[in-house]
């Protein structure tokens, strides 16, 4: 029943309004998923530099952890970003580990920012400031939680690669299969959430050569069940349906964007949706669009 949105923006005088625009699309789904909410936007980088977004019970004081490692960390919520140059990044993350065990590191990338937390929706949205949030691309998930309890570690995205997280709608029958055959290469998998084993299944592949584009084409023949797949990369968003595609989706493009919703309402308030390319994605075909194209 969960609910799924992204923005992929073409015309970069949107960009400082993609959190408005994703707020409202979240918003929209609410009665899609009312248990939890999470988003990752895709914002401004710094080359050589690599962002942790971190999060901490609440209550943590991000500014003292900060001052003990030696980098600044700032705050949204139960949620904070630390940006430190690449070659310190596994050195950050041990620090972190012995000072803050308490922590986890839910999101790496040189552009991802990852938020997520029970609640509304719209409630969620709103504690993390989303809608002040620019960038490029975003995708977002609203949760009816069915396999696994209501836990912020359940929400969506799942991120298990740099840049990369996935939503999904839907059921994998054989996740515990894969995740076995997972473990088996080394791949650790977190939760009991059977959307975390297809995001952890799709870094595996990428790690091994695949592009994101072939990796989405093995999964139609690794791993079984109803679902939609909404991805995102540091260039990108990919979507992805079923060979059944028994669950809703719509998507609309114009000049200025490409915009994915679980049902057509969540685009209904986007700019020029009157006169974009609205379109269901087919079964079993991976679409993908990139910046770098």
């Amino acid at each position: 029943m969960c609910g799924i949105v992204g923005l992929f923006l073409k015309d970069p005088k949107l960009e400082p309004e993609l959190g408005a625009m994703l707020s409202d699309m979240l918003d929209i789904m609410c009665d899609r998923g009312p248990d939890s909410a999470g988003f990752a936007v895709y914002g401004a980088g710094t080359p050589g530099f690599v962002k942790l977004t971190l999060r901490g019970p609440a209550g943590t004081d991000f500014a003292a952890l900060g001052a003990q490692i030696g980098h600044i960390i700032v705050p949204r919520d139960t949620h904070a970003v630390l940006s430190v140059p690449a070659v310190e990044e596994m050195a950050v993350r041990a620090a972190l580990a012995r000072l803050a065990p308490e922590l986890r590191v839910v999101g790496a990338g040189s552009r991802m920012e990852l938020y997520k937390e029970v609640g509304l929706p719209l409630d969620v949205a709103r504690r993390f400031k989303l809608e002040t949030m620019a960038g490029t691309h975003a995708i977002g998930h609203t949760r009816m939680a069915t396999e696994s309890a209501v836990t912020t570690d359940g929400a969506h995205p799942f991120s298990t690669g740099p840049d990369q997280c996935l939503v999904h709608n839907g059921s994998l029958s054989n996740h515990a299969g894969v995740r076995r055959r997972l473990a088996r290469e080394g791949v650790k998998v977190d939760t009991e959430n059977d959307s975390e084993v297809a995001a952890a299944y799709l870094t595996y592949r990428m790690r091994g050569g695949d592009s994101l584009g072939e990796a989405l084409e093995h999964s139609l023949g690794d791993l079984d069940g109803f679902y939609t797949f909404v991805v995102g990369t540091e260039s990108g968003f990919g979507v992805l349906r079923d060979p059944i595609a028994c669950k809703p989706a719509v998507m609309a493009e114009t000049d200025s964007y490409v915009a994915f919703g679980s049902e057509y309402r969540a685009l209904a308030n986007l700019p020029g949706i009157g006169t974009a390319r609205l379109f269901e994605p087919e079964p079993a075909k991976v679409y993908f669009w990139d910046r770098a194209a």
